[in-house]
Order: C-alpha cells, then structure tokens, then sequence
C-alpha cells in the first residue's frame, strides 16, 4: 500500500526547475553568507559591543544552518524526481525541511548592514522552501483533475509572491 505513492501526478509534485533555481540561489547565498562572515563581517564584528558581538556569531551560525537546511531538502527532492529515493521514503517526517532558530530583530537591527541583508536573505529563503515542504503531496494522492488544478494555482501563488 505504500506504494500509492509513487504513482503520484506530476501536477501535484514540485517542478525540478523550481528546485534547481532555489539550489542555486541557496548556494550563492552560503557563498556569499561564507564570504561575508569569514572577512569582513569579523572586522565589522569587532566595531560591536560585546553583548551585540555575541549575538553577531549567533546570527552567522542560524544564517549557515538555515542554508544547510534549505540545501538538504533540496538535494532530497532532487533524489526524489530522479527516482533515486521513492516518494514514500522522500516524504518519511526526516527528510522534512529541518527547523531553523527564527532570528533576534532587535538584536540584528545593532548590525551593520551587509549583516542584516544575509540574515533576512536566509530567513526568507527558508520561508519560501518552509511553504512548499508544508505543501507538499500528503497521505492521499491527487484524486480528480479539478483538486489537481487548484493545487497547481494554490502553490503557484505561494510560490510566486513578491
């Protein structure tokens, strides 16, 4: 029975294109955030006070798990539409987008800029990959053409929010 599955309609499953273009943006944002925290984010560290310099080092840690996560569950859907994991296996609750600390407003609000952009960046990134795993195909399969159409309009509007 647990192969009901695998013979889900593709209408109901994220689009391969759409997960390489959030991969691709999850890895330059991980490039940029990794770039940033290891220059001149450490010498922009130093300028903080010493309580906000802590919270400084916290936030780059929430800003690379957020990626972290954000790039595990991509590479699962990946394996997922190459047929390298089943659709059953892919939707077991570990392979669910991992939980990511939500991070301190006022606390980065002290950072400097470049600091605030990457931690937003991250932040929503996650909130848009956090939509579509909440989203995705449940325990019952597609069952009509008219429920296979609203799903399509339901995730293209979450999906295409400015």
């Amino acid at each position: 029975m647990d192969d009901e599955f695998e013979t889900v309609p593709t209408e109901s499953r994220i689009t391969p294109r759409l997960v390489d273009s959030l991969y691709t943006e999850a890895l330059l944002l991980a490039d940029e955030a990794r770039a940033y925290f290891d220059d001149v984010g450490r010498d922009e560290q130093k300028q903080l006070e010493p309580f906000t310099r802590v919270g400084f080092a916290c936030e780059s840690l929430k800003v690379t798990t957020r990626i972290m996560h954000i790039v595990a569950w991509l590479l699962t859907q990946r394996a997922i539409e190459s047929g390298e994991i089943g659709g059953t296996e892919g939707r077991r609750p570990e392979r669910k987008l991992g939980n990511a600390a939500d991070s301190d407003l006022e606390l980065v609000a002290k950072f400097p800029p470049a600091a605030q952009r990457l931690i937003s960046a991250s932040a929503d990134l996650y909130a848009r990959v956090k939509r579509l795993d909440e989203g995705q195909v449940g325990d019952e399969p597609v069952s009509s053409p008219a429920r296979a159409l609203m799903g399509r309009l339901e995730r293209d509007l979450i999906w295409n929010r400015p």
